[in-house]
């Protein structure tokens, strides 16, 4: 027997009694307007008449963006909209790949507050832009005090100053919130990547993040799956995106004596996303409780070895690589970790190209994974240039990771 439990009234403050109700959507439509339109229509229908808190859309940047965003908006209404372009998308057990089709997730309010902003200058200065996001953010969800907080952080995937954005994120928000998110892709084109708040459509340097309050702590989790295949080595020299020594030493070199015979770490037939990628070697930077933030890598044309986010000089890191089993292994774990001690009704996860890569023709594998462990919860996710999964500590900037909150 089921009981419908009426909406909230306007600016009612949402009760732990009411559920969150979840609606998914999907297009493939080649015009933007018909897909935006399929893909929210199919996403309200999942709210079976209860207005809808949030909007979450992602999308191919093939898609003349403004129509698609203008579609979607006009068939949910005032609802605070977010949302990325990718490099494919994931939800119910299904791999969307890079390229096509739009996602769109529609959610009440249930237990929840929602805030959602804006900013742009991520380039020019990510402290100052993540400081003013999480206050705006923040204040955008009402000025009643939350008990428990998360925050949903989106950005240009193409900026270079992820962790700067975090880092004045964090001064403003402290430990106690964690931050779960994305960079935006572009189907691995590498020209142009966009986020998505109410109205705008953002390009460089832009980021948007929804202040999510809670009843209840919410724990967000991240697990790569990458091991080592040398010993702790120093960036010894740098020039932003460029490792230019390790330990002293040309660092093309040090980092090809670490590859192995039996590893096709080029992985011929895929799409590369820089010349040179190595799809199965990168970087574990090391933190000081010994875990590692995995930083992807390649080898430009001119020869020098380079990062997508900058390794400060003198950090430590571990050279690390992976096969597709040892991704596959840990989506279980971070799933099944998300979902502890929790009544929840969906799973918004976040995985890397970097991971779609390696999968290669295993691809399918991951999103098919995440489901079968969640179970009767819904799951929505896209492929991003990067990862966000700050928990205690400052740094919380990812490639080649798999993070995840369940609300």
């Amino acid at each position: 027997m089921s009981v419908d439990i009426p909406a909230p009234r306007p600016g009612a403050r949402p009760t732990t009694a009411e559920p969150l109700r979840v609606g998914v959507g999907y297009s493939d439509a080649a015009d933007a307007a018909t897909a935006g339109r399929a893909a929210a229509a199919e996403a309200l229908a999942g709210l079976h008449g209860t207005p809808p808190e949030l909007i979450i859309m992602y999308a191919s940047v093939s898609y003349d963006l403004i129509a698609l965003l203008h579609a979607v908006r006009r068939a949910t209404g005032k609802a605070p909209l977010v949302g990325a372009t990718t490099s494919g998308q994931f939800h119910d057990g299904r791999l969307i790949n890079p390229g096509l089709g739009v996602s769109v997730l529609a959610l009440s309010a249930g237990p929840y507050r929602f805030g959602v902003a804006s900013v742009t200058g991520v380039t020019e200065d990510g402290d100052h832009a993540g400081q003013r996001l999480a206050r705006a953010a923040r204040a955008a969800a009402g000025p009643e005090p939350a008990e428990h907080a998360a925050l949903l952080l989106l950005t240009t995937g193409l900026a270079g100053h992820q962790q700067e954005l975090l880092n004045g994120v964090h001064k403003v928000l402290g430990a106690p919130v964690p931050v779960v998110g994305g960079s935006a892709g572009d189907d691995r084109l590498l020209i142009r990547t966009c986020v998505f708040e109410n109205d705008n459509v953002l390009t460089d340097g832009g980021a948007t993040a929804v202040w999510i309050a809670a009843p209840a702590p919410l724990s967000v989790v991240a697990e790569h799956g990458w091991h080592d295949v040398g010993l702790p080595l120093l960036v010894t020299k740098s020039d932003g995106l460029e490792i230019q020594e390790i330990a002293g030493r040309p660092a093309v070199e040090v980092f090809r004596e670490h590859f192995h015979d039996d590893v096709n770490f080029e992985r011929p037939g895929l799409i590369k996303p820089a010349p040179g990628y190595l799809s199965a070697y990168a970087f574990g930077l090391i933190q000081p409780d010994g875990s590692k933030l995995i930083r992807g890598a390649y080898i430009d044309d001119d020869g020098r070895l380079k990062t997508f986010s900058p390794l400060p000089l003198y950090a430590p890191v571990q050279i690390v690589s992976c096969r597709a089993e040892d991704l596959l292994r840990v989506t279980g774990d971070v799933v099944r970790r998300s979902l502890a001690d929790r009544h929840a009704s969906v799973l918004l996860a976040f995985s890397c190209v970097a991971r779609l890569d390696v999968l290669a023709e295993q691809g399918a594998e991951e999103a098919a994974l995440i489901q079968d462990a969640a179970g009767d919860v819904a799951t929505f996710g896209f492929y991003t240039y990067g990862e966000f999964a700050r928990t205690t500590r400052v740094a919380g900037y990812h490639n080649a990771t798999l993070t995840a909150i369940a609300l």
